[in-house]
């Protein structure tokens, strides 16, 4: 952790042996049990086997937004099928707590009870399995919806807490709730790099200083401080790749003239600029094979929304297909140049890689958005189990460990399974309505759903450490316990 003022040096002291003893114990476990069976996305995986292997390797997929039912939805468009998504057959599946500090105080108000602190808080009023159900639905159909939409995380502090392990104020990064002075909370990617030399890069479909990329490799107590965190990130923090939208030719909401006027004289960055009528993958590629073992990968990418633009599926039963804007590079493409130039480091490396815009449709209620947002994290994910099986290196699922999760659900998303759709099959759609009721979304915000986690490779037996220690009787885990297992699966300290 960086320095902490001297007024909250104690308090943060506190904070971490609190979070040290409560997950080795669960001693923040419930009074109630849920004895009950417990369902999984897919019964038929493996699951993790005994033994603790280091991870010198970390790639860490977020779904912004994304539910179990976009997961569903998304699995029957591409395959007729539920659960064959690529992560679907991981051995290590479970469901994930994401609310926030802010979250947590509102639930906390309308119990009565008090408000958050790190010393004396029960994970309960954050998310109450009696009230939400002990997964996600449709897993568990128990949960009552009213409830889902009173209060949710944000993606700033929902990432943050995956980047170090701290429960924050919503719209933080990386930042102790309540922006004291020096505030900042040292990253995943911070540890790694500090303490084994390693590489770290993040990617995303939105922009690189947003909320999710922000919290691996900035600090603010703002999330809409843009340029501030584009600063940091780039003249400060450094990371070794850095793949995103944004592009102030396209939107000037994320990057300033003067900062992209700095990347491009960067003596750090080779910097890869979305042109029009270029395919922008080639050109990240090209940049790749030729990039200086000195120097350092930027891509910056982005359209009018500032995002890649999504592809868009086509309503064509039995046969799914996408129509793509290639100026931008795919998920997958943008996935595979950040870990070409990551694996060239020997101490290994830490990647994260955002499916950003799964949010925005989810946001928009836009179903036909979400499966081409979705789709693009499937492809990504494909590509990096791909890049790890590659022979004739030392990267390999002994020394390796990716997950994949979301930050929190958006939209309470819902399928009519009697009107299930499949292969290829898109609902009518008319605007954001769906007049013969194939989908229905519940809300434009965020949800204090639960959201599924997956997981391969080095260290994924550390999962089951933490399963139940917050939510006694329960397979779930907290956002925060995910950071945890990074740490330990890395022998970070």
């Amino acid at each position: 952790m960086k320095t902490i003022s001297k007024n909250f040096s104690s308090q943060v002291l506190l904070i971490v042996l609190f979070l040290f003893f409560s997950a080795v114990s669960g001693c923040l476990s419930g009074d109630d049990e849920y004895d009950i069976q417990i369902p999984l996305p897919n019964p038929h995986h493996p699951g993790p086997k005994p033994g603790h292997q280091i991870a010198r390797h970390i790639i860490l997929f977020i779904g912004d937004g994304m539910s179990l039912e976009n997961e569903i939805a998304l699995s029957r468009y591409l395959y007729g099928k539920d659960y064959k998504l690529s992560w679907h057959s991981f051995q290590y599946q479970g469901y994930v707590s994401t609310w926030d500090v802010s979250s947590y105080n509102v639930y906390a108000r309308r119990l009565g009870a008090q408000l958050y602190d790190e010393l004396n808080f029960m994970p309960s009023i954050g998310y109450d399995p009696s009230q939400g159900g002990i997964a996600p639905y449709p897993l568990d159909t128990n949960g009552v919806l009213s409830y889902f939409l009173i209060a949710a995380t944000d993606s700033a502090s929902a990432a943050t807490a995956l980047a170090t392990g701290f429960k924050t104020d919503s719209g933080n990064i990386s930042w102790l709730r309540g922006d004291p002075v020096n505030g900042q909370l040292e990253t995943i990617a911070e540890k790694i790099r500090a303490q084994k030399g390693s590489a770290i890069g993040v990617v995303s479909t939105v922009p690189f200083n947003h909320a999710t990329p922000a919290a691996f490799v900035s600090h603010n107590t703002y999330r809409g401080n843009y340029s501030q965190i584009g600063e940091e990130i780039i003249n400060i923090t450094k990371p070794e790749v850095v793949i995103g939208g944004g592009h102030p030719n396209w939107n000037t909401a994320y990057v300033s003239s003067a900062l992209i006027d700095a990347l491009r004289a960067s003596p750090d960055y080779v910097l890869v600029e979305r042109i029009a009528g270029e395919d922008g993958g080639k050109n990240l590629f090209n940049a790749v094979k030729t990039l200086p073992r000195d120097k350092k990968l930027f891509g910056l990418f982005g359209g009018s929304g500032a995002n890649f633009e999504p592809p868009v599926p086509s309503d064509t039963p039995g046969y799914p297909s996408f129509t793509i804007n290639t100026e931008n590079p795919s998920l997958a493409e943008a996935t595979e140049a950040a870990l070409r130039v990551l694996s060239r480091d020997p101490d290994g490396f830490f990647l994260m890689v955002e499916g950003g815009d799964i949010d925005w449709a989810n946001h928009q209620n836009n179903f036909s958005y979400m499966i081409g947002a979705m789709w693009q994290l499937e492809e990504a994910v494909q590509r990096a189990i791909e890049f790890i099986e590659l022979p004739g290196d030392d990267i390999d699922w002994t020394n390796t460990l990716m997950i994949i999760t979301a930050d929190h659900a958006t939209g309470a998303m819902r399928l009519n399974d009697s009107l299930a759709l499949g292969k290829g099959d898109l609902p009518e759609q008319i605007g954001t309505s769906y007049p013969n009721g194939e989908v229905q979304y519940n809300s434009g915000n965020h949800t204090n759903e639960l959201v599924t986690i997956y997981a391969r490779g080095a260290g994924i037996n550390l999962f089951l450490e933490y399963e139940g220690t917050w939510y006694e009787g329960t397979r779930i885990i907290d956002n925060t316990q995910i950071f945890q297992v990074m740490m330990r699966s890395a022998e970070l300290e």
